[in-house]
């Protein structure tokens, strides 16, 4: 079972399951007990968890994506590391990643590769403003909500961009998404991220990644020398604009990328209103991730290659082929030698060209005016047309967009997501602000005055008012749980009271309080105070021991934990230390503090045979059997009733008797009166008295 399935982190996070598993960590869900939510935990592997490498680029995640605040990206909640764990805190998704998406549906339409893609490069717009480059954008890293919105996720190997980081000794990140510069361990920046990005929607787009091979270091090389093939040749159905983003952002030199995401944005949202669009970017047929200017110099080997192949300058012009090239180069083409002619037939020749001229000419007129017609007539319809389109369907597509409220300082209470229903109001984290009183908006995104379409999500976040002054949590440890329950109401705090066993602590007093004693606490927050059952009630099934040694029963009794049972001697007919009762019934979970009595017996007692003095005169009586009845005791148990005459061992009658019986017969034989001793199981009961007489008999 996983070492950490059923554990309490920091006292506050319940491991419940595994959800997932990467190369450094492994992801958990888990149960927030402060906060009463599920969350998703990643804890770093064990075997990195002594690296101190490992641990700072793992707490690198963390403090990175810990600066964001973005629907599009996974928001973290805590950092923490002990000597415990080492985990960060993220909110749970409910979806799949995008790599899932992509391998249950195939190839991807234009429309979600779009959809998904604007998203994606809308969370990096938010992390490259903040200075956080991602370095792993592939479709693992992103995960699909059931709403159709995505997230992006795993920023395990993003660093924030300071001076002193340039250069890495490793190329990070996925091989099959991983950029040029990336792969040859050069500077990275958010263009990288571009790329990646732009791979991503060439494999939406293709059903497969740009590259392959069949090692890593194989593909890398493939990313360092460009040359993918064209979107187009593997779906011939991708639109021709999203094919130049796709390409833009998988420029080979990144000065011919997209410069921020921001611009890439620019064009997805220019391609979004009009599908049939074509920007002007070009590229190499022979390096289809190389873009270039027609007519410039060649500055990379591709463009080099291409030069060497073709003989010109590396431009679109250059890459046509065009039909008869090799005749306009040797020169005009023969012609054949005039024939002579009469004058006659010259004349008659002549005469028919006049006819020919005359009937072309009358040809010409009639399709000048069937063409001024028909151009008259389209003419009107095209009006018509934009008219219609104008006033239509444009305007009915203009009324799908709205502009965006600015929200900052309003009040978010009942009725507001009524108020604004052409968004979708979706609610951020709330947090504390001096500026603005509680419940009041302190940040929107997309930002007032932005144009967007009906329907938008629009993300508030909600102020909690002033944070609370800090105090110091008092030790509660040991005192009444009731008094500390109201001390800390008093305090101004929200104390709850949790139940747990305890040996150290008698029942009603403070075990310990979260936030332990000591810690930082603010007023009107939850306190959770654990409170002292009792030790913990330990059962153990009662054994059958009736008829077992005295001394196997009492190692038997030690063993499995009972704590007071007593042994009692009694006078019985069996064998010297035989157990022949148990208070308790056996297979009966019992708790192992309880009172137990076993009682064993001492053995059978000599005893001399009682002298009969007889007259030689007296004869014997003639005896009789009876059905005497006998009072007995009630038992859950079926026992066995065995008796005997006073003082002696000799058994003269023995029977089973069932559970619930409380009087029973056994056919005794004598005369006058007997007195009788009774056992049961062989421990002695009592002695009876027997008057046999004639009615005796009848009963």
């Amino acid at each position: 079972m996983d070492q950490y399935i059923g554990r309490l982190l920091d006292n506050r996070y319940e491991i419940l399951e595994m959800i997932g598993s990467g190369g450094m960590a492994v992801v958990y869900k888990a149960r927030c007990h402060r906060l009463n939510r599920l969350v998703a935990i990643k804890i770093l592997k064990d075997e990195f968890s002594q690296d101190e490498e490992f641990r700072r680029r793992f707490h690198a995640e963390g403090e990175a994506v810990a600066m964001l605040s973005h629907p599009n990206i996974v928001q973290v909640y805590d950092v923490s590391s002990s000597d415990a764990a080492n985990y960060i805190v993220m909110e749970l998704i409910d979806g799949i990643s995008l790599k899932q998406y992509m391998e249950k549906k195939g190839v991807l339409n234009w429309k979600e590769t779009l959809h998904f893609s604007m998203q994606i490069c809308k969370g990096l717009e938010h992390a490259h403003s903040r200075g956080i480059v991602h370095r792993d954008i592939k479709p693992h890293n992103v995960m699909v909500l059931k709403n159709g919105s995505v997230k992006v996720m795993d920023f395990g190997i993003a660093r924030v961009m300071n001076k002193s980081n340039t250069l890495t000794k490793e190329a990070l990140g996925s091989v099959h998404y991983i950029s040029p510069e990336q792969a040859k361990g050069g500077h990275t920046d958010n263009r990288s991220d571009l790329y990646s990005l732009g791979v991503v929607m060439y494999e939406m787009m293709t059903g497969r990644p740009p590259y392959d091979g069949e090692s890593a270091v194989a593909v890398a090389i493939q990313h360092i020398n460009g040359g993918a093939p064209m979107p187009s040749t593997l779906n011939p159905n991708i639109p021709g604009g999203l094919e130049q983003i796709i390409m833009k952002a998988m420029a080979l030199d990144v000065r011919d990328r997209y410069v921020s995401a921001t611009e890439m944005l620019q064009d997805m949202e220019e391609f979004r209103k009009n599908p049939a669009i074509l920007f002007d970017h070009r590229f190499l047929v022979d390096d289809a991730t190389r873009a270039i200017p027609s007519g410039s110099q060649p500055r990379t080997t591709a463009e080099k290659k291409v030069q060497a192949k073709t003989g010109v300058r590396a431009s679109t012009d250059s890459m046509r082929l065009h039909t008869g090239t090799e005749q306009r180069r040797t020169g005009t083409i023969p012609q054949n030698p005039p024939s002579r002619k009469t004058d006659s037939a010259r004349r008659a020749q002549q005469r028919k060209k006049a006819e020919a001229r005359k009937k072309e000419e009358e040809r010409s007129r009639v399709a000048t005016t069937a063409i001024v017609i028909i151009s008259a007539v389209v003419v009107v319809a095209i009006i018509i047309f934009l008219v219609a389109l104008f006033n239509g369907a444009l305007l009915d597509k203009e009324r799908d967009y709205v502009d965006v409220p600015y929200l900052e300082g309003e009040v978010y209470g009942e009725g507001f997501a009524e108020k604004y229903s052409d968004f979708n109001i979706r609610e951020m984290p709330r947090q504390y602000s001096d500026v603005y009183d509680e419940n009041q908006i302190i940040g929107q995104q997309p930002g007032g005055g932005e144009r967007v379409q009906r329907g938008t999500d629009l993300w508030i976040t909600v102020s909690m008012g002033p944070e609370p002054e800090t105090n110091i949590m008092d030790n509660f440890v040991g005192a009444d749980a009731e008094d500390a329950y109201k001390l800390l109401e008093n305090q101004g705090y929200k104390p709850l009271s949790k139940k747990e066993s305890s040996d150290v602590y008698e029942e009603g007093l403070v075990i310990r309080t979260d936030p332990a004693a000591g810690a930082d606490v603010k007023e009107g927050q939850t306190v959770y105070i654990y409170v002292s059952s009792g030790p913990a009630v330990v059962t153990a099934p009662m054994p059958d021991v009736v008829g077992k040694d005295l001394e196997l029963v009492k190692e038997l009794m030690t063993q499995l934990g009972f704590e007071k049972v007593r042994y009692e001697p009694m006078e019985s007919q069996k064998p010297k230390n035989e157990v022949i009762y148990q208070s308790v019934t056996k297979d009966t979970d019992t708790d192992v503090t309880s009172e137990i009595i076993i009682q064993y017996s001492e053995g059978p007692k000599e005893t001399e045979p009682p002298v009969q003095e007889t007259s030689p005169a007296t004869v014997p009586e003639e005896t009789e059997s009876f059905s005497v009845p006998l009072e007995v005791p009630d038992r859950q148990v079926e026992y066995r009733l065995e008796v005997c005459l006073k003082g002696s061992t000799e058994v003269v009658a023995s029977k089973l008797v069932p559970p619930g019986t409380t009087q029973t017969y056994v056919d005794l034989s004598g005369t006058g009166t007997q007195e009788y001793d009774l056992y049961i199981d062989g421990a002695y009961l009592r002695t009876q008295t027997v008057e046999f007489t004639k009615e005796s008999g009848d009963e």
